[in-house]
């Protein structure tokens, strides 16, 4: 179990070279108020003056105080290999490995630390001092001694010096594996004792505090410690041992340690008979020993676990930041090809990270392909935009300047085309939103599956350019594809389309069988076979053709404005002599009134210019204008189905071709080829500036842990218990 204490000290030195506060050593903490006598208990626990001493505020940084015991067999065989001349000696941590057999430059050595950092005018921080000390007349003890608690600034420090103080304290005294060593003066009282109150603020249960009560020769004639050393005053669990210190006088007179020694247990024996020897500096020393190894024990298992968990951590820390690269060429290559290989896997849904809050690559180009896209087609009207009026004017002017017995197929071709031209716009959009997500995934690629790209910020910027660059050029290419296949569409309108016949068929089917039933009910006397309807569905027979006529005429010259349009899906051109037989009774005219009702009859003997009559309004379309457009508007619906269906298969196709597969295709050799130089090797592959030192310091880190995990499995168990 003596073997512990070495042990932490060994992990000290360890972890001291690359100054990491990471592992919470075991040690012990010394705590007390100014001038309340810390530097004196550490310097009896040494046995030599190498403390900076005198009035007011003398430590100014944490002193962290390695005692090592030696055996004069190691003593010798040190001298020998080291050349020192004396039985003991120091060394600090900042001057490497000079090594100080004279105390009185160790206290010197320690003053000069203490105002490069601190100043020479009071002034306090938190950057600790380390100091070793091999003797034969020590035992292992890792001590820190710590600036003492203060209330008002003095020189150079800060209005808050009391604060600074406790904060520098409490960030000691909260290591759970510290031992508390509270120094109170015995000339003060207990109660108001500054050290046990902060102790007890993070050790409540007392579990590791430790009291030290100094200055036992001065206190006022009359009056003993016997009650506070009895631990009536204020209990503590670890105990309460009281020493007497050197006077400042005896340290002015260069009076020796071991002497003050002596004279501290003539001091007890006479005062405190009973107590004498259950306190000292002797009975103090051997009680820190004790406590620590004792500590140590008990937070070895953890130490040990927090040790291989950070090593872990590190070492993973180390893999991210990558190599130092030796072979540039071949690590461009590699990160290029790495790269390269992310972006596809992140396309086709085969990447090693995966995100699981949003949709992105892949899986968003298919979500681009059938619900932003397939939803959006759906959404446009076959007919919007397209009023009974439009339908019913592009009739008239299909017919140039005869009426027309048919309704013209140049007005279902010119109308359908317009409507067909509204699927462009959706489908560029739709070519848009996938090169948007291409350009997405180069910023997915290099935060979760190309690490090593944050090593050389400039290749990275190289990369993400050479690709947005490659979209960009086929960006064009690919819209120009989407344009042609609704040019396509519209260059050769196919009415024998086997779909579009069907629903011809299907309506032509429905109007002669109506047509059969109307002719069924007309009256005997009017011959079925060469009878006509004229307006309003009133019969006309063969010998009133300028009746027929002039009704004709007035539709002709009344435009209107229609109303909603037939909402079936099917219709055709088919027979187009059928569609014009289909709603000849009046109930079909009910869509649409006119605009503007007729003048008053002309004067008999003129002419009716029908271009300067006003549109009327007081009747309806007729049953040939309703039908007319009826049956184009069918056709329309139609065949616009037909061409939607297809440019919803067709532009997601183009857009993986000409966008998705190609870049997938050409993207390394489009790196390699702008990227892979001589020229560009030494630019493109700079570290930024503090990668370098973040894996230099995470690579020391992780020497010092494994170097404290071989450390800590050399204990056996024995050592343990």
């Amino acid at each position: 179990m003596e073997a512990l204490i070495p042990v932490i000290n060994k992990l000290q030195d360890v972890f001291n070279t690359v100054g990491a506060d990471i592992i919470q050593l075991p040690q012990i903490v010394v705590v007390g108020t100014q001038s309340s006598g810390k530097s004196s208990v550490l310097e009896s626990l040494v046995g030599r003056d190498l403390l900076p001493r005198g009035t007011g505020i003398v430590t100014r940084r944490p002193l962290i105080l390695q005692l090592v015991h030696i055996d004069p067999e190691d003593r010798r065989k040190t001298n020998e290999e080291n050349g020192i001349d004396g039985e003991e000696w120091g060394k600090f941590l900042h001057t490497k490995n000079k090594i100080y057999t004279d105390f009185e430059e160790i206290r010197q050595e320690i003053e000069a630390e203490t105002e490069r950092i601190s100043g020479n005018n009071k002034g306090i921080s938190d950057e600790p001092i380390h100091l070793k000390i091999f003797s034969p007349h020590v035992v292992n003890l890792t001590l820190v001694d710590l600036p003492g608690i203060t209330k008002l600034p003095v020189g150079d420090q800060p209005k808050d010096i009391e604060s600074q103080i406790r904060e520098l304290i409490f960030k000691y005294i909260c290591n759970p594996n510290s031992i508390i060593l509270a120094v109170t003066a015995a000339n003060t009282d207990m109660a108001t004792s500054e050290a046990l109150k902060v102790a007890r603020e993070v050790d409540p249960d007392g579990r590791r505090t430790l009291a030290v009560v100094t200055k036992l020769d001065l206190m006022d004639a009359g009056t003993d410690a016997m009650d506070v050393l009895m631990g009536r005053v204020i209990p503590v669990k670890l105990g309460i041992i009281g020493v007497v210190n050197r006077s400042q006088l005896d340290i002015n007179q260069r009076k020796l340690v071991a002497d003050a020694t002596r004279d501290e247990y003539a001091f007890l024996q006479k005062k405190y008979p009973s107590l004498a020897n259950r306190n000292g500096t002797k009975y103090l020393a051997r009680t820190l020993n004790r406590l620590l190894m004792h500590h140590i024990r008990d937070c070895l298992p953890e130490l040990k676990t927090r040790i291989n968990v950070l090593a872990a951590q590190y070492q993973s820390l180390l893999n991210g930041y990558g190599e130092p690269v030796d072979d540039k060429s071949s690590t461009l290559l590699q990160l290029i090809t790495k790269f390269a290989a992310e972006y596809c896997h992140t396309i086709e849904g085969t990447a090693k990270y995966i995100e699981t809050t949003e949709l992105c690559g892949g899986a968003r180009i298919c979500y681009i392909f059938h619900e932003t896209f397939g939803r959006t087609l759906e959404s446009v009207d076959p007919l919007g935009g397209l009023t009974t009026i439009d339908v019913l004017t592009a009739i008239r002017n299909a017919t140039g300047p005869r009426p027309a017995l048919f309704v013209p197929e140049v007005s279902f071709e010119l109308l359908v085309k317009r409507q067909v031209k509204r699927l462009e716009e959706p489908s560029l959009r739709c070519v848009e939103l996938v090169h948007e997500e291409m350009q997405r995934i180069i910023q997915h690629c290099s935060n979760y599956s190309t690490q090593e790209l944050l090593r050389f910020p400039k290749l990275h910027d190289a990369i993400v350019e050479v690709v947005t660059s490659l979209l960009r050029k086929r960006l064009p290419v690919t819209n120009e594809m989407v344009h042609n296949l609704v040019a396509i569409e519209l260059a050769y309108i196919n009415t024998k389309h086997p779909d579009f016949a069907d629903a011809c068929g299907l309506m032509n089917n429905n109007i002669e069988e109506q047509r059969r039933n109307r002719m069924r009910d007309l009256p005997p006397a009017v011959p079925r076979d060469k009878s006509f309807n004229g307006p309003g569905g009133q019969s006309l027979s063969p010998t009133e053709p300028l009746a027929l006529e002039g009704e004709a005429t007035k539709a002709a010259a009344g435009g209107s404005q229609s109303g909603p349009g037939s909402e079936q899906t099917d219709g055709g051109t088919g027979n187009w002599r059928g569609m014009l037989r289909k709603g000849e009774d009046g109930s079909a005219g009910d869509r649409t009134m006119m605009q503007h009702p007729y003048p008053s009859s002309p004067q008999k003997g003129y002419a009716v210019n029908l271009l300067d009559v006003p549109v009327p309004v007081s009747r309806k379309l007729s049953a040939r204008e309703q039908r007319d457009c009826e049956v184009i508007e069918r056709l329309i619906k139609s065949y616009f189905l037909i061409v939607r269906k297809n440019i919803q298969d067709s532009v997601p196709k183009a857009v993986m071709h000409f966008l998705v597969n190609h870049v997938k295709d050409c993207l390394q050799s489009e790196l390699v080829g702008k990227l892979y130089k001589a020229g560009l090797l030494d630019d493109l592959l700079t570290e930024s500036e503090d990668m370098a030192q973040r894996r230099n310091e995470a690579a020391d880190m992780l020497k010092a842990l494994q170097k404290a995990s071989q450390v800590i499995a050399e204990i056996r168990e024995t050592h343990m218990w």
